[in-house]
């Protein structure tokens, strides 16, 4: 009951475009979770319904911060605690929290509020553009490609993200002790491999040592709004 009401309160955002080359980018939505928070399951929910969507790139960053209390959670890294913290800087927070939502790089929903996410979703969409980015790949080969009508103030970040699509997680301890959990969309890997000014057209071809999906992401630096981004599995 609780999946099909969060699916019919997010149903709200842009049309669903190809994955790996589209006119119009999908809306990249980050989730900040751990498997130590006793708030997060309902999100975590959240994000597997968005993870379904082709209108929307869903992220599920594991963040450190929790562990202390009594459970580690496996898919933690520093990494995601600091960019976190990033955000929180840019946006003149004091704090961070989870479960947090940022999407688009720009938009802040604190816990598991599907509707004022759905909003942020739809507005996110209808402001999008700058660039085209189009990705593909071939075996270990990742091509990125991508052209843009204007020039940025500050060079974008080019990253390639990896993430596992799906995990069952067993928690024994902590706040969530008894529960199994399901993740989706686990980020594994988040790489700034270039900067792009798009003054002239990006043209780059990488090795990816990973069978899972990759994302790729233009975003203006600090970390801030995201331009553009695709997929390919």
């Amino acid at each position: 009951m609780m999946r099909n009401l969060v699916s019919a309160m997010l149903m709200t955002a842009a049309v669903a475009t190809p994955a790996i080359a589209q006119d119009t980018s999908p809306v990249v939505v980050e989730l900040f979770t751990s498997q130590g928070c006793s708030s997060c399951p309902p999100a975590d929910e959240i994000l597997a319904d968005l993870a379904e969507r082709d209108d929307v790139i869903a992220l599920a960053l594991h963040v450190d911060y929790w562990d202390y209390i009594g459970w580690k959670d496996e898919f933690a890294d520093p990494m995601f605690t600091e960019r976190q913290k990033a955000y929180a800087i840019q946006a003149g927070a004091r704090s961070i929290y989870t479960p947090q939502f940022v999407v688009g790089g720009v938009n802040h929903v604190v816990g598991a509020e599907a509707m004022q996410l759905a909003d942020q979703i739809r507005d996110t969409a209808n402001m999008q553009g700058g660039a085209e980015l189009t990705i593909s790949r071939s075996g270990d080969t990742l091509r990125v490609q991508a052209v843009s009508a204007q020039s940025f103030a500050k060079a974008l970040d080019v990253v390639v993200v990896s993430y596992v699509a799906n995990a069952n997680v067993d928690i024994e301890s902590g706040e969530n002790a008894g529960k199994t959990v399901e993740y989706h969309n686990i980020v594994q890997s988040w790489d700034d491999v270039a900067d792009w000014s798009a003054q002239s057209p990006l043209d780059i071809s990488m090795t990816v040592d990973t069978d899972n999906p990759i994302v790729v992401l233009l975003q203006e630096q600090g970390p801030g709004v995201i331009v553009a981004a695709a997929q390919a599995d």
